[in-house]
């Protein structure tokens, strides 16, 4: 008799390999978190070295409650308050908040909350705004771009003897870049600035109107490389003594009816004063060039004088509307050239004419 044969039993399949995939994860998030944990505490590192380099230099950073949180992906300096002081000025600034990506160390985020106090020499300021935001985009010799954003400010300085300046602004931009081709030579940097809606209450009867003003303003400032953090006068000599200097590509401002662009160049001269040329364009200042000429020449000249621009400029605004009757919008009145505004020797000339009672100060 044959015996019959059992199957054998099959075995169950091993489950072990659907748990590897967890494994592997874990031990990622395990070398993650050990290298944000090592990032973080060389970014406090290099934070106090920098912090005791600028004491030993005369500038005092103080952050006040710092801390570094943002865990898994990002490096967060939160600051409740922070304080610089140096020799000739000191400031402060409600809590800030830097962020920086740990995979794109080189670009930067930066929160300020107000309000903002300075103080200059004999001149003190306070700032306050609903949101100011900053970025900075790193590069290995230099920066990209940076760029600051602030929305709704106000503001007043005060110095001794002198009525406080108040001034106010819906919104402003600030951007900076190196100028293409020209920063690895010789430091030059483009500048970008738009405020809108700005106020400075002082200055509304000169101009002759309440109206809010637009401003924008395209520049180059040359060497600007060589700026650093130390004084005010120090940064400006060394600057002055490396041929720096501000190329004015334009410069806009509008006030209700008055409208001004210029461009030009200006400089410092040895006398630490600003010296150079702007050529101006503009419509709706007969009245102010009047009101400005007639304290030196006289009510009756300075008057005259206002109505002689008034017609040059009537006269280039009727000339183009001739020629082209829809060129021109109601209210957007065509720009036309005006004298030169000439700074030297410590004068302010619009063409041969001196502005009366205005000396231009040594910055330093």
């Amino acid at each position: 008799m044959t015996a019959t044969k059992t199957p054998a039993a099959t075995r169950a399949p091993s489950r072990k390999g659907l748990f590897v995939p967890f494994i592997l994860l874990a031990t990622l998030v395990v070398l993650w978190s050990a290298a944000w944990f090592w990032v973080r505490d060389r970014a406090a590192r290099e934070m106090d070295g920098w912090l005791a380099a600028e004491a030993a230099a005369g500038r005092t950073w103080t952050c006040a409650d710092r801390s570094i949180a943002g865990y898994p992906f990002r490096i967060e300096l939160r600051c409740a308050t922070l304080a610089f002081a140096r020799a000739d000025s000191r400031f402060t600034l409600g809590p800030v908040t830097a962020v920086v990506q740990v995979y794109q160390p080189r670009q930067g985020i930066l929160e300020v909350a107000g309000p903002f106090h300075v103080e200059q020499g004999d001149l003190t300021g306070d700032v306050t705004w609903t949101a100011l935001n900053a970025s900075f985009h790193g590069a290995s010799e230099g920066f990209v771009r940076a760029s600051l954003v602030v929305d709704a400010l106000k503001g007043t300085v005060r110095g001794q003897g002198q009525p406080d300046i108040a001034f106010d602004a819906q919104h402003l931009e600030a951007h900076g870049r190196p100028t293409p081709g020209r920063f690895a030579t010789d430091g030059a940097v483009d500048l970008s600035l738009r405020v809108a809606k700005a106020g400075v209450p002082l200055i509304d009867p000169f101009v002759g109107n309440t109206s809010p003003a637009d401003i924008a303003l395209d520049a180059t400032v040359n060497r600007a490389a060589i700026l650093r953090t130390g004084t005010v006068a120090r940064e400006l000599e060394a600057w002055r003594q490396a041929g720096g200097g501000l190329d004015i590509a334009l410069l806009s401002l509008a006030k209700g009816d008055r409208r001004v662009q210029a461009r030009g160049s200006l400089g410092l001269d040895a006398a630490h004063r600003p010296e150079g040329q702007i050529d101006l364009r503009a419509a709706g200042v007969e009245a102010i060039v009047g009101q400005v000429m007639g304290q030196r020449f006289g009510a009756e000249k300075g008057a005259l004088i206002g109505n002689l621009v008034g017609q040059f400029l009537g006269g280039g605004r009727r000339a183009r509307a001739e020629a082209a009757p829809d060129a021109t919008a109601p209210g957007d009145p065509a720009l036309k050239a005006l004298p030169p505004l000439r700074l030297a020797d410590g004068r302010l000339m619009l063409g041969p004419f001196p502005i009366p009672n205005v000396e231009i100060p040594p910055l330093y």
